[in-house]
């Protein structure tokens, strides 16, 4: 099984950290592949398109050489990504679903971005002394103790691969723009939420769950990076849902 890894905003395939490694030990039989959204990580010099839509057919183009049918893995805004793929893909072509701390039109702007997170968001994206900044998202989007290494990680990614405030922009356009349409895309889907996200309300999975009756597991303590907070609850998870 081919497994597309979808991050959020203004993020790419390197803030998964060691995330995707620990995933291919723990499903040796599955293969996972990160991708970046156009305007972030190999495709940071590309203008991001303003609709959830068009970058999810950039996304479609990047991985065509990758054999079908897919599941995906996403996060936050890869998690609208995701869903527009599923509910545009042919029969059979998406196997499973994994979203984790997502939103969609289907809840109210308070709750995709929760009011706190605005002014917050904006300041961030605009701010220019790169290390500072990348501390502060690490410190807005997990609630671990903030890590020293991690912070410079982060810090070489915006470094090498900068995104640029254009394309910030317009990612964030199209997350907050974003309607799926009506119709279930899966009989079922797994849906991760952090009960203390500081972004997004976990109540915007819990939507989705009502909804199509999907599978919803939510973490107590993990902040909106959840990958990153707690990595092993959620390969766990997937596990557990992929056996049942």
């Amino acid at each position: 099984m081919h497994w597309i890894l979808l991050r959020g905003l203004t993020r790419e395939q390197a803030h998964w950290g060691d995330f995707p490694d620990r995933l291919r030990q723990a499903f040796p039989d599955h293969r996972f592949h990160p991708v970046d959204f156009p305007g972030t990580g190999v495709h940071y010099r590309e203008p991001c398109p303003a609709t959830m839509t068009a970058i999810r057919e950039k996304v479609q183009q990047q991985i065509s050489h990758i054999p079908g049918p897919y599941s995906i893995l996403a996060l936050s805004m890869g998690g609208m990504v995701a869903l527009d793929w599923a509910q545009h893909a042919s029969e059979g072509e998406i196997q499973n679903l994994v979203l984790i701390n997502t939103s969609s039109g289907f809840s109210p702007p308070w709750h995709r971005m929760r009011p706190v997170a605005w002014p917050r968001i904006v300041r961030l994206l605009a701010r220019r002394e790169l290390f500072d900044r990348e501390a502060d998202i690490l410190r807005l989007t997990s609630n671990s103790e903030p890590d020293l290494q991690t912070m410079k990680h982060w810090y070489s990614i915006q470094r090498q691969r900068p995104v640029s405030l254009h394309n910030a922009w317009q990612q964030l356009r199209a997350a907050a723009s974003y309607q799926p349409m009506n119709r279930r895309p899966l009989p079922d889907a797994l849906l991760l939420a952090s009960k203390r996200d500081r972004i997004v309300y976990w109540k915007c999975s819990e939507k989705l769950e009502q909804r199509w009756q999907w599978t919803l597991k939510v973490h107590p303590e993990a902040g909106h990076d959840l990958p990153l907070d707690d990595p092993q609850w959620v390969i766990e998870q997937v596990r557990h849902w992929l056996i049942v």
